[in-house]
């Protein structure tokens, strides 16, 4: 008989919140309550915990059983409570102190046999168990050297039940997990060399000042032009994740299920949604408002082929996402934000047939279904694409005797030079990367002298630039200025710049 709390974690996002497991145990008539916005998951955790309890050779208290997880305000949602819960009820036949528990957060859900099974976030719990000031935390032994990830705290795996009761009241104590080091996941997207593309100078080009800057890329051409292929490169030319994108890239791909439970991320994603995925898919959602392609490829790449064939209403979902570096998806269950600055690189073709200007090739498409097919893509999207690249074919006698260019090596040095000086910037401009400079601090990294502020007006008004299409002709003539090892922005930037604002048509 007593009053017990056991401390869990709530994951929202890539944050998390404390969650207090209060336990009542009680007199009268056998009567189990759990109370707390639980969802239909955490509402099954009687019956798991029950169980688990009883195979574990435990005593399941014999009495009322009120189970409150605070704060009552926030839905909960999942079963990794389950192991606070059943720690909490057997508290009652052990003689433990409560201070065992005052320094630990225990998560991890239960298997009706009392084994514990791997969860979600782990990654996002560990950050919370460190800022709230506990010591350790025990998760599944399948969780632990994800856990282990997170420096500054005790992790300890368990495998069931039973082996944490038997830590707790000092039996047989369960091993820290070791900093051991983890195994790179293998990068499926990887395979391409920029070497092997044989011709497309203006491409490659392209490439290289997407990379430097972080711009969101357009690739236009007919079937077999290699834009894929190009798009496939550009992983190759970025520079290496830090720790910390390390482990905030982990942190997302955690949540959302999909994380090699041993491995760290340490490649840049790349994701390619076919042209079928649905909204919720690509920005997020669910019951549970997982994180979406969008996030899954934050700080590396994703690609969109054949952009007209998607849902017009996933690509409007992705205007304020491309825009603001960050998705808010919100469910009855949750309200989740999570980060969102992956490059966009999308390919299409001219036209339907995908010969539209085509010299060997006829195009058969009338005018009208040129317009139609190129009116799927939405204007706003277009508008926050900063670069648009025709890929002309190459002719066939160039892939068997054209040169080689630079490999991916060469051009990733040059890119990493370029990033240098947004490292720079960052101290005082706040920007990660020249694709997010805005307002005063984009004037000021630009510094425009009065002929350029000229042309450029000019060239504005003469294609009709929206104010958002020549901030981003400013921000790649930046990165054009970083490539050469300027600190001014002059007109040949400029006019780089531009010849990558082209529309469609």
């Amino acid at each position: 008989m007593g009053f017990y709390f056991v401390h869990s974690g709530a994951p929202s996002g890539l944050k998390a919140t404390l969650i207090k497991v209060e336990v009542d145990l009680g007199t009268g008539i056998p009567r189990f309550y759990l109370v707390g916005l639980p969802d239909l998951a955490i509402n099954e955790a009687r019956e798991r915990v029950r169980s688990a309890i009883k195979n574990s050779g435990l005593d399941f208290h014999r009495g009322v059983i009120t189970v409150n997880l605070a704060p009552a305000h926030l839905k909960k949602h999942g079963p990794l409570y389950d192991l606070a819960v059943a720690v909490g009820i057997i508290g009652g036949g052990y003689a433990w102190k409560q201070e065992r528990l005052a320094d630990l957060m225990l998560v991890g859900e239960l298997a009706l046999d009392g084994k514990l099974r791997p969860v979600r976030g782990v990654v996002t719990l560990c950050e919370l168990a460190i800022k709230e000031g506990f010591k350790g935390i025990v998760v599944p032994e399948e969780n632990a050297r994800e856990a282990a990830m997170i420096e500054g705290l005790h992790v300890y795996g368990a495998g069931s039940l039973r082996v944490v009761i038997d830590h707790l009241i000092g039996v047989k104590p369960i091993k820290v997990q070791t900093k051991t080091e983890l195994v790179a996941t293998e990068f499926k997207g990887q395979g391409f060399d920029l070497s092997e593309v044989r011709g497309q100078p203006l491409a490659r080009r392209a490439l290289e000042v997407a990379a430097a800057g972080n711009h969101h890329l357009l690739l236009i051409g007919p079937p077999g032009s290699g834009k894929t292929m190009l798009a496939r490169c550009l992983p190759t030319i970025l520079p290496p994740l830090t720790r910390s994108e390390q482990l905030e890239i982990t942190g997302i791909h955690s949540i959302a299920g999909v994380l090699d439970l041993d491995k760290l991320i340490t490649e840049r994603p790349f994701r390619a949604p076919h042209h079928t995925t649905s909204q919720f898919a690509l920005v997020g959602g669910g019951a549970q408002a997982l994180p979406g392609e969008i996030s899954m490829a934050h700080r590396g790449v994703l690609f969109l082929d054949e952009l007209p064939e998607y849902n017009r209403g996933a690509l409007d979902a992705l205007r304020q996402p491309l825009e603001d570096g960050e998705v808010m998806v919100s469910r009855v269950a949750a309200n989740n934000i999570y980060p969102a600055r992956p490059m966009l690189v999308a390919a299409m073709n001219p036209c339907p047939c995908g010969y539209a200007g085509e010299a060997v090739m006829l195009c058969r498409c009338g005018v009208k279904a040129v317009e139609a097919y190129q009116k799927r893509v939405p204007g706003p999207i277009l508008d926050r694409i900063d670069m648009t690249v025709k890929v002309e074919r190459v002719p066939i006698d160039h892939l068997f005797s054209g040169t080689l260019g630079e490999s991916s090596a060469t051009v990733r040095a040059r890119v990493s030079n370029a990033q240098a000086w947004q490292t720079e910037r960052r101290l005082t401009m706040g920007a990660v990367s020249n694709a997010e400079l805005r307002g005063e601090s984009l004037q000021k990294a630009c510094d425009l002298g009065v002929r350029e502020r000229g042309m450029v007006t000019a060239a504005g008004e003469k294609m009709g630039l929206s104010a958002r299409g020549l901030t981003r002709v400013l921000r790649v003539a930046r990165t054009i200025a970083d490539l050469k090892d300027q600190s001014r922005v002059t007109s040949a930037e400029l006019l780089e710049a531009l010849q990558f604002r082209s529309r469609l048509g």
